[in-house]
């Protein structure tokens, strides 16, 4: 009888003879085909991809981009247009090239009744500047995982959606969204 050490001794170095047998062979599938070979397997193409930007810069913007493309159909079903806006927060204008600022509407009829959706890009110092005029007329802040949300005030608030949140912006790094609503923040693609 052998004894027990001897045969996982042995055992071991099979094991290991096995292993480095196996990762010194060459891997054939990895090899360039020679000329001589009939038929050379194909080769993989790897072509770098692009990396998508975080946020989307206002040339790309249109009022029909900007917001997902199911409430685009909706609206469009309900026989609303959109027409862009002057962004102004607070006392701060946010230039063309910056962002844009849309209200949808059904233009056919007199009527205040629409939704409002906008994305810029904003420096820190100018979003710091906003926000400080809006909390000065009034607005309320509220710090989140996603940036900072400054609301106006609900009892002056034209609309709330179904937690009391009337207009709100999303102050993130280097960009903010508004909507008419805190909830319809979400509904702007782009940004998170």
């Amino acid at each position: 009888m052998t004894p027990p050490r001897i045969v996982s001794i042995t055992a071991g170095a099979a094991f290991l003879l096995v292993a480095l047998t196996a990762c010194s062979a060459p891997d054939e599938a990895a090899s360039p085909p020679t000329p001589d070979s009939a038929s050379p397997a194909p080769q993989a193409s790897v072509e770098p991809t692009a990396t998508p930007d975080p946020e989307p810069t206002s040339a790309a913007f249109t009022c029909e981009s900007m917001i997902s493309s199911g409430t685009v159909a909706a609206l469009t079903e309900a026989g609303w247009t959109a027409e862009t806006k002057d962004f102004v927060i607070g006392d701060t204008t946010i230039p063309e090239d910056d962002g844009l600022l849309c209200f949808w509407g059904d233009y056919a009829v007199a009527s205040d009744h629409g939704q409002l959706y906008g994305w810029a890009e904003m420096s820190a110092s100018a979003a710091s500047d906003a926000q400080t005029s809006l909390l000065a007329s009034g607005w309320h802040r509220e710090d989140g995982a996603e940036g900072v949300y400054i609301t106006e005030d609900p009892q002056y608030a034209m609309g709330t959606d179904d937690d009391g949140y009337g207009m709100t912006y999303l102050f993130g790094d280097g960009w903010v969204k508004l909507a008419d609503t805190k909830q319809g923040l979400i509904l702007i693609e782009g940004a998170r």
